[in-house]
């Protein structure tokens, strides 16, 4: 079998000078220039890019231009942390509130998500009752406890958490199964159709769901991933 070349390696560009887009790094941010990675694997063709000592924020891929560093702000770890911590907050929340009440005439009843995937069970749709429970509650519970378990170490400046890069890749891997907001989108379905039937009441719950869709993905996209993974490097 003929031989996979092996991976090139060029010189990240910083990116083009379009308006707002390049900014000039104060002195102030040296330290965050030191701590960067030289080296960085391009997420869209796997180019690995050597990177420049530039004072631009924002560096892009020498081969197809994906954005390989952009300058988030300094404490991006405690922004990422702290809204992790209400994401956890509103994810209990979510989970020990009414979600949804129907009434029609004498009829009412409540429900909660977990009773909810309980009453799928008890319909003998397992796979289904599975599926909600693992994309809707287990998932988003574990991505918070790694972030958790990740972060605050860092947060205390100490030595990162033993297998935290391992913690971490599973963190990103089990991300795609996180179906919030897929099962968000059925509720709203479920509301336009059911509302000439029944008088449907939202909870509490369902508004700190929609938030904590919000909230977990902003706590994801706080995180300055080069600089991260730069922390979580046991060799420095």
């Amino acid at each position: 079998m003929p031989h996979s070349p092996a991976p090139e390696l060029l010189q990240a560009a910083p990116a083009p000078d379009h308006g707002p887009q390049l900014f000039e790094v104060e002195d102030a941010n040296a330290d965050a220039q030191a701590s960067r990675p030289k080296i960085v694997a391009c997420p869209d063709c796997d180019l690995l890019n050597r990177l420049p000592k530039t004072n631009g924020v924002k560096l892009v891929c020498a081969r197809c231009g994906a954005v390989l560093y952009r300058r988030h702000r300094a404490n991006s770890i405690d922004i990422s942390l702290a809204l992790t911590l209400a994401a956890l907050l509103l994810f209990f929340i979510s989970n020990s509130f009414p979600f949804l009440a129907m009434k029609s005439g004498g009829f009412f009843q409540e429900t909660t998500l977990l009773t909810g995937i309980q009453e799928l069970w008890k319909q003998e749709l397992y796979g289904l009752s599975g599926l909600v429970f693992l994309t809707c509650t287990l998932v988003p519970l574990a991505q918070m406890a790694g972030l958790l378990y990740i972060l605050i170490p860092l947060h205390r400046n100490r030595r990162p958490a033993p297998h935290a890069t391992r913690v971490f890749r599973l963190v990103q891997e089990v991300a795609p199964w996180g179906m919030m907001e897929v099962f968000m989108i059925g509720i709203l379905v479920a509301l336009v159709k059911l509302g000439h039937m029944a008088t449907i009441i939202p909870g509490i719950s369902v508004f700190s769901f929609g938030a904590l869709i919000f909230v977990l993905a902003a706590a994801f996209m706080s995180l300055d991933l080069p600089q991260l993974w730069d922390r979580l490097d046991m060799r420095r």
